[in-house]
């Protein structure tokens, strides 16, 4: 039994991942650690909802079957590769290489492998306007080439930081620590995917964490959902909406359950 908690351990130690301790649990029988969780399926099980679904300030995560998504979940240790914000009326903004464009929810659809859908429970109505003008006033802004090729060995340093049972303080402190040295200074002039959905937020006066937008990748995204353990620290829990589109080779254990009118597609 001993020997199985040692290799345990040492398993997510060579994969770095990141815990939370809650101190209240510790005496408790049940477990008083979470690990960050990498996979896309809920603990409940996944929901295939429609687009119609979506409200605007929804985050889409997806994953491509291209060699670029593919690079990015590798480096990233993540299922998804690449975020954007639903705007409204079909329309999905997004910064990809060409820049930041806005394009329609059924191309993404087409484009992607999977696509999942949060919701940020602050997000009110009115702050869709906001959203929709940040999206407009951006389309055409450049892509940060810099600040993805600078990302690559930031996400292989920052794994020191997210090693288990290290407490939230001092991984917090590493984390930002590498990022300011790695990472630079900021521009808000250029944007990667994840990072525009950031900005965005922080336009609204919504911020979804206090760290530097540049630092955050999709996989950081997704790690913000409920009941995950975030790398760095979160103002609000994203909410899991559903699935949009999910492959079952992805996960041959999926049984989704459907919501809405009609069957999306996988």
């Amino acid at each position: 039994m001993k020997a199985l908690i040692v290799a345990v351990l040492a398993a997510c130690c060579c994969v770095a991942c990141a815990t939370r301790v809650d101190p209240k649990l510790i005496a408790a029988p049940g477990p008083a650690i979470t690990f960050q969780s990498n996979a896309l399926r809920p603990a409940n099980g996944e929901a295939l909802i429609l687009a119609d679904t979506l409200v605007p300030g929804d985050i889409l995560l997806t994953a491509g079957n291209g060699l670029t998504s593919a690079g990015i979940r590798l480096i990233t240790m993540a299922p998804v590769s690449h975020a954007a914000l639903y705007l409204g009326d079909g329309d999905v903004a997004e910064a990809v290489g060409s820049g930041v464009r806005v394009r329609k929810i059924g191309e993404l659809l087409d484009h992607e492998a999977v696509v999942v859908a949060f919701r940020h429970p602050a997000f009110q109505p009115e702050q869709g306007v906001l959203v929709r003008d940040f999206a407009d006033r951006n389309v055409g802004s450049r892509y940060d080439y810099v600040g993805v090729m600078l990302h690559a060995p930031f996400s292989l340093q920052r794994r020191v930081c997210e090693l288990p049972l290290l407490p939230t303080p001092v991984r917090e402190g590493c984390l930002r620590g590498i990022a300011t040295i790695q990472l630079g200074n900021g521009n808000d002039e250029r944007f990667f995917c994840s990072q525009f959905v950031l900005e965005a937020y922080k336009h609204i006066g919504l911020p979804m964490t206090d760290a530097d937008p540049r630092w955050i990748s999709p996989a950081d995204i997704l790690h913000m959902r409920e009941g995950d353990v975030p790398s760095l620290q979160v103002n609000q829990t994203l909410v899991y909406l559903g699935h949009l589109k999910f492959r079952p080779e992805t996960d041959r254990s999926a049984r989704p359950t459907m919501l809405g009118t009609a069957q999306q597609g996988f």
